[in-house]
C-alpha cells in the first residue's frame, strides 16, 4: 500500500532522481525529428508534459505552450513547439489510441497544444485521476513521485524561461524528468493494487455534522 500523503520534510530526506537516458532537443523538421516520431511511435506508454514561459504580472502577455515533452524508458525528446509548430505527425501520436500518453493535469497541457493544432487527443492518461484508486491523496507531480517511486524531483528549473536561447543543460535535465517520472509512476501503478481512498480519506476536512431535528 501506498502512504496517502507525504510531507515536504519526508521528501527532502529522499534521493534525488532525474532521467537516466537520452535527451533530445528538437525545434525544426529535419533527421533529428524524424528519428524522434519512429522512436515515439513503437513506444507503448509515453510519459507526457509541456512548458510555458511564466508570467510574473497580470499585464505581460500570455505565451502559450513552449515545450512539448514525449519520453519512454531510456529516450526524452524535447520539442519546441513554438518554433516547430504542432506538426502533423505529433498530432497523429496524440492521437493514437495504441499509445498510451501519461502526465498530470494532463487536459491544461491538451488545450495549450491545441491552441497552436487541432487535434482530437486519444489514450491520455491523468495521474491526478487515478491515484485516489490506490490510496494516494496528493496531487502534485513532486509529491506523487515521493510515494510512488520514494524519489525526489527538483522542481527549481518549473519558473525558468523556457523560451531561452538555447534551453539550458537544467532545463533539459527537468523537461525530461517530468514527463519520464509520470511514465515510471503509471508503470508502478499497473504492478500495484488498488485500494480506493474513502470518501473522509478524500476529503478530511469535512466534517459530518448531524442532522437538525
Amino acid at each position: 500500500m501506498f502512504k496517502i500523503s507525504v510531507s515536504p520534510e519526508e521528501i527532502e530526506a529522499l534521493n534525488l532522481a532525474s532521467f537516466p537516458g537520452e535527451i533530445v532537443v528538437i525545434d525544426k523538421t529535419g533527421w533529428s525529428f524524424w528519428k524522434a516520431i519512429e522512436y515515439l511511435k513503437k513506444q507503448k506508454i509515453l510519459g507526457f508534459d509541456t512548458e510555458s514561459r511564466p508570467c510574473f504580472s497580470p499585464h505581460q502577455p500570455h505565451y502559450g505552450v513552449s515545450l512539448l515533452q514525449l519520453s519512454g524508458g531510456d529516450r526524452a525528446y524535447l520539442f519546441r513547439v513554438k518554433k516547430l509548430g504542432m506538426h502533423k505527425k505529433l498530432c497523429r501520436l496524440l492521437s493514437d489510441e495504441r499509445i498510451v500518453k501519461v502526465g498530470a493535469a494532463v487536459a491544461d497541457d491538451i488545450r495549450g497544444l491545441q491552441r497552436l493544432s487541432g487535434f482530437k487527443p486519444h489514450a491520455f492518461v491523468d495521474l491526478q485521476k487515478i491515484g485516489w484508486e490506490y490510496g494516494i491523496r496528493d496531487k502534485s507531480v513532486k509529491k506523487m513521485s515521493a510515494i510512488i517511486l520514494g524519489v525526489r524531483i527538483s522542481k527549481t528549473q518549473q519558473l525558468s524561461n523556457w523560451e531561452a536561447e538555447p534551453l539550458s543543460e537544467a532545463q533539459q535535465k527537468y523537461a525530461a524528468t517530468d514527463a519520464w517520472v509520470c511514465r515510471e509512476m503509471y508503470l508502478k501503478l499497473l504492478s500495484s493494487e488498488k485500494h480506493p481512498l474513502t470518501p473522509e480519506q478524500l476529503n478530511p476536512n469535512v466534517q459530518n455534522h448531524p442532522k437538525e431535528a
